[in-house]
C-alpha cells in the first residue's frame, strides 16, 4: 500500500463511491450507520494487510501486489452493509469480509493468467511481472490463507466458501470451454457472469447476515440481491471495456475485444449478424482484425475504429439495459428487508454499481 494514503482515507473513499456519504444520510441515526460502515472498512482493510503478510520474501511481495494496487473493495462493503441488518460489525463479520476479499484478490490472479490479460487495476498483471507459474501459485497461496481465516468461523461458513469456491472454478471452467452447440451464447454468459462474480458477491451479502445474528430470513433476500449486483457489475464493465476514456480504466478501449473475449456487445451482435447486414459486415471486421491482431499483424487504426463503432451500436446500449435490468431486479429482491438505513444504503449500492464509470 502507498505508505502516504493511510486506511482510513482509503475506506472513505470507497464507501463515498459507493453512495455511503452524509449526503445520503441525513437523520444522526443514519450518519451513524455510515461512521460504523466507514470503521469497518478501516478494520478491513488493516486487517488484509496482516492475514495476507507471508515470511518468504517472494511470496509477501507477490501476494500483496494487486492488495497494494487498490481496488473498490466492493465484497467488504457488502459484507458490512448487511451486517447491520443483525449485531452489526463484530470480529466474526470483520474476519469473514476480510476472507471474501482475499478469495476475491486469489481469483484476479487466477483470471489474468487464463485471460492473458495485460494489465489489472492500472498496473502490468502479475504474471506479465513473474511469470504464470508464480502468479498461479500466488493465487492458490491465497485460497489457503482464505480458508485458513474462514477455518476459524465454523463449519457453516466452511461450507459456504467451498460452495462459492466451486461456483468460482465452474464459471471459469465453461467460459474456457464455451457454450454447448445447442446452448444459447447469452445464457451461457450471464450463467459464466453469475458463477464467476455473482456468487462471491453474494456470499459476501450472506456472511454479513450469517455472522452478525441478523434474522434468517434475511439471508434468502440479500443473496439474491447480491447475485444479481454481481451479474450487473459484469455487464456495466463490458461496457466500460469499450470506453473511449482509457484514463479512468487504466486499459487500452476494447482491451477484451481485442483478447478475442466475447463479452455481450460482441455476443449481441453475432445474434443481430444473423439478420442484418450491417451487423455482420461490422462482426466481419471486427473478427478479421482481432485475428490479425492475435498474431502481431493487425492494424491498430482498423482495431480502434472497430472498437469505436462497436461502443457507438445499439448492441452496447442493450448490454447497458440489460445490466440495469439486473441491478433493478436485484433491489426488487430486496422487498422483504426492514425500511431504513440498510435497504437504503443497498439500495444506493446497487444504483452506484450500474452509474459507474471505471
Amino acid at each position: 500500500m502507498n505508505p502516504s494514503v493511510p486506511p482510513a482515507r482509503r475506506s472513505n473513499t470507497l464507501s463515498s463511491s459507493l453512495g455511503l456519504g452524509e449526503k445520503l444520510f441525513a437523520s444522526s441515526d443514519e450518519r451513524r450507520f455510515a461512521t460504523a460502515i466507514e470503521k469497518g472498512l478501516d478494520e478491513v482493510e488493516a486487517g488484509l494487510l496482516s492475514h495476507m503478510a507471508f515470511a518468504d520474501e517472494i511470496a509477501d511481495a507477490t501476494s500483496r501486489y494487486l492488495l497494494e494496487a487498490g481496488g473498490k473493495r466492493v465484497r467488504p462493503v457488502l459484507a458490512l452493509l448487511t451486517a447491520q441488518l443483525g449485531d452489526g460489525n463484530n470480529a466474526d463479520v470483520v474476519i469473514a469480509a476480510q476472507a471474501i476479499e482475499i478469495t476475491h484478490l486469489a481469483s484476479l490472479y487466477h483470471d489474468d493468467v487464463m485471460d492473458e490479460a495485460q494489465l489489472r487495476r492500472g498496473v502490468p498483471s502479475a504474471q506479465n511481472v513473474w511469470g504464470n507459474s508464480v502468479a498461479i501459485l500466488t493465487g492458490d497461496l491465497l485460497f489457503a490463507r482464505a480458508s485458513k481465516l474462514v477455518a476459524g468461523l465454523g463449519e457453516e461458513a466452511l461450507m459456504l466458501q467451498a460452495n462459492t469456491f466451486e461456483r468460482l472454478c465452474l464459471g471459469q471452467l465453461h467460459e474456457t470451454l464455451g457454450p454447448k452447440p445447442d446452448e444459447n451464447p447469452v445464457e451461457h454468459y450471464l450463467q459464466v457472469l453469475a458463477d464467476k462474480t455473482g456468487s462471491l458477491i453474494a456470499t459476501a451479502a450472506e456472511i454479513g447476515v450469517m455472522f452478525s445474528n441478523a434474522p434468517a430470513e434475511y439471508t434468502k433476500p440479500v443473496r439474491e440481491f447480491g447475485e444479481k449486483v454481481g451479474v450487473a457489475f459484469q455487464l456495466i464493465d463490458d461496457v466500460i471495456d469499450l470506453s473511449a476514456e482509457t484514463g479512468k480504466t487504466g486499459k487500452k478501449a476494447g482491451t477484451d475485444l481485442r483478447s478475442g473475449v466475447a463479452t455481450l456487445p460482441l455476443l449481441y451482435l453475432r445474434e443481430l449478424a444473423l439478420v442484418d447486414s450491417d451487423a455482420a459486415e461490422l462482426l466481419t471486421r471486427i473478427e478479421r482484425d482481432v485475428n490479425a491482431n492475435f498474431y502481431g499483424e493487425g492494424d491498430e487504426a482498423a482495431i480502434d475504429a472497430a472498437v469505436t463503432e462497436l461502443r457507438e451500436h445499439a448492441v452496447t446500449k442493450k448490454t447497458l439495459d440489460e445490466a440495469r435490468r439486473w441491478g433493478r431486479e436485484a433491489v426488487e429482491a430486496l422487498a422483504p428487508l426492514p425500511n431504513g438505513p440498510v435497504k437504503k444504503a443497498l439500495t444506493r449500492f446497487a444504483e452506484g454499481i450500474v452509474e459507474r464509470s471505471n
